[in-house]
């Protein structure tokens, strides 16, 4: 049953220095006349100028959003996937641009929408749509003209919708497996959630509470606001309630603020993060005694492994980029995007790159070659939620050692209550 069916609803432009375009094969698929973003015409940068070009679009946080030092690497990852993609050859005869459309939407919903509707006649989907609440004010209108996009985010609602293409654990199974492994790893009986008043503050939270119910723990959730001078109240309920276990759901800046503060102010519980919470930069900060706090208490939780690991999938990122900073958010845009490849061919291979080819592609796709850096059956979008939905976490430590700063501790990890759970509906949000 199509996953969009199983749900009703769940509610400038900084251009990088990277060429793109996508594809597969030497004989052109077919694209219906005037199919947005399909044209005859060889991309900006081509590789073939005898291929025609598939232009994606990315809308992102750049400049100076709270997830503006992710959104700038996983955009170039994400152009430098594409890159190779067409150097292999293309997919059906094209080569994909995700250079032309770029914006930055600063994290802002409004923004988001005002620059996907600047965009959205000329490209065929969305490369990147960075943000739960930012996407989810676009959804409604992906929905209705069939945009295919691929969320940078990890909200249990895209489980539902056919445009979306996720890939990982959602924040839901995410912080399920996160308070499983406290009480696996350290016995914690207690657990303080802060997260942002987001979608996905709300969709962490809500498996943080679904685990600490099961598990019998006592629970509380803190909502915060973005911003590092923002989070005294935040640390105040934490020094206040004394949990084992703090679980974070907030940017990079705002988990500095709250482990610095929370220890200054005696705290010695331990900390876990989802994924949008960390960047290698937190180990550099001049404070000695929160750097040794995140090194002996913090755990950071992904949805698959760093970005120096050994995998063929890696390696090819690794090379792709060139010489870089090491940086998982690297990892992020280079992994979002294999399902995005995945659509495209088989698209292509029914000829038909046409919008409402692309949705019909999707539900075709059961298994994706992430190149090793997720299991294949992590790229099922033909079954429903329940079933094919991923829920393994890869755990963490911080390490000075590592080259982006963390040491995997938990390779993908399923606890009991992820594993049992069914999810039948998005774990927070959505009717």
């Amino acid at each position: 049953m199509p996953r969009a069916r199983r749900l009703g609803s769940v509610i400038a432009v900084l251009v990088l220095g990277l060429s793109g375009c996508g594809g597969s094969s030497n004989d052109a698929a077919s694209a219906a006349p005037g199919a947005p973003g399909v044209t005859r015409e060889p991309c900006p940068q081509a590789i073939d100028k005898e291929k025609g070009c598939i232009y994606l679009g990315i809308i992102s946080d750049l400049t100076q959003g709270p997830f503006h030092e992710q959104g700038v690497p996983i955009t170039r990852a994400q152009q430098a996937f594409w890159r190779r993609v067409n150097q292999q050859g293309g997919v059906g005869g094209y080569e994909v641009d995700v250079t032309r459309y770029v914006a930055d939407s600063k994290y802002d919903p409004d923004e988001h929408q005002r620059l996907y509707r600047g965009m959205r006649s000329r490209v065929l989907a969305l490369a990147q749509t960075l943000g739960s609440p930012t996407t989810a004010r676009i959804l409604p209108e992906l929905r209705a003209a069939k945009v295919v996009a691929t969320p940078a985010s990890w909200i249990s609602a895209w489980e539902f919708e056919d445009v979306m293409l996720e890939s990982g654990a959602n924040y839901c199974f995410e912080s399920m497996n996160a308070v499983d492994h406290a009480v696996s790893a350290w016995r914690s009986e207690s657990v303080v959630a802060v997260h942002y008043d987001s979608d996905y503050g709300a969709d962490s939270t809500a498996g943080a509470r679904i685990a600490a119910y099961r598990n019998d723990m006592t629970f509380k959730t803190v909502k915060t606001t973005p911003g590092a001078d923002r989070q005294a109240a935040a640390v105040a309920a934490i020094v206040a309630a004394k949990p084992d276990l703090v679980l974070l759901s907030v940017g990079p800046a705002d988990l500095g603020a709250i482990v610095a503060q929370a220890t200054r102010a005696g705290y010695r519980g331990r900390f876990i993060g989802n994924a949008p919470t960390w960047i290698k930069s937190l180990l550099e900060i001049r404070d000695t005694a929160t750097v040794a706090a995140l090194k002996e208490r913090y755990v950071q939780a992904a949805p698959w492994k760093p970005f120096a690991s050994d995998s063929p999938g890696h390696t090819a990122m690794r090379k792709a980029l060139g010489p870089v900073e090491p940086n998982d958010n690297y990892t992020y845009g280079w992994v979002w995007s294999y399902p995005l490849k995945a659509v495209l061919q088989r698209a292509a291979a029914n000829g038909e790159l046409t919008r409402a080819g692309m949705l019909k592609a999707v539900r075709q796709v059961a298994r994706i070659d992430y190149e090793g850096m997720l299991p294949a059956e992590a790229g099922d979008f033909s079954g429903d939620p329940d079933s094919a939905a991923f829920r393994g976490t890869v755990f963490g430590m911080p390490d000075t050692g590592e080259l982006t700063g963390v040491r995997v501790v938990k390779d993908f990890y399923t606890g009991p209550t992820a594993e049992r759970h069914r999810l039948d509906r998005p774990c927070a949000g959505g009717s």
